[in-house]
């Protein structure tokens, strides 16, 4: 028994913002709580789908296009999906939210960390190659990063723990009926358990 709605939680913001960070936390708490949940990450699908794909506005473009279209599939299967992406034009963030309500739900979460900040957080060292020049395209250093005009979540990572931005996204998910409140689940396992399916 399935006790969820399709929907694409599209996390966008800066290289270094959490996105990956917070989109991990949820999927153990979900998957804690057995709930379809599926993850996109940039990082991966760059290695695995969109690899032929470099970093220009044309290629962006494209690369948020591949990543709605499976976003969009898992969507429609009442998957719980979870989608970090830069993401940095808001011309294709609607583009994603519109392809994807044809088949559910998008709540875009806006995961907002003040530049500085994730250029401290960067361990790869990819901010200080852009500043010297040797990174093209790089966002919010060589290309710009629009910011989320009405985002339906913000989550300040600069000043909230990991724990506490992903307790927000689950409680919302949660007060807008797509994942059953936690004390729900508990009750239909007893029930489940009391007919003998568990």
């Amino acid at each position: 028994m399935r006790e969820q709605k399709g929907i694409t939680v599209w996390f966008t913001g800066l290289s270094g913002a959490g996105k990956t960070t917070v989109a991990k936390e949820i999927e153990k708490q979900l998957k804690e709580r057995e709930i379809y949940v599926q993850r996109l990450d940039g990082d991966i699908v760059r290695k695995n789908l969109t690899s032929d794909l470099g970093f220009s506005k044309e290629d962006r473009d494209t690369n948020i296009k591949r990543n709605t279209f499976v976003a969009k599939l898992l969507t429609k299967n009442d998957v719980i999906t979870l989608c970090s992406f830069i993401s940095p034009y808001q011309e294709t963030r609607d583009y994603a939210r519109k392809e994807i309500e044809e088949e559910g739900a998008f709540i875009e979460v806006f995961v907002n960390a003040p530049l500085k900040i994730c250029e401290e957080r960067d361990v790869k060292g990819l901010y200080k190659q852009a500043r010297e020049g040797k990174i093209d395209n790089f966002t919010g250093i060589s290309d710009p990063y629009e910011e989320p005009e009405k985002p339906d979540l913000e989550l300040r990572t600069d000043v909230e723990t990991v724990s506490e931005s992903a307790a927000r996204v689950i409680s919302y998910l949660e007060g807008k009926g797509f994942i059953p409140l936690l004390n729900e689940e508990e009750e239909l396992k007893e029930r489940l358990t009391g007919l003998g399916y568990i």
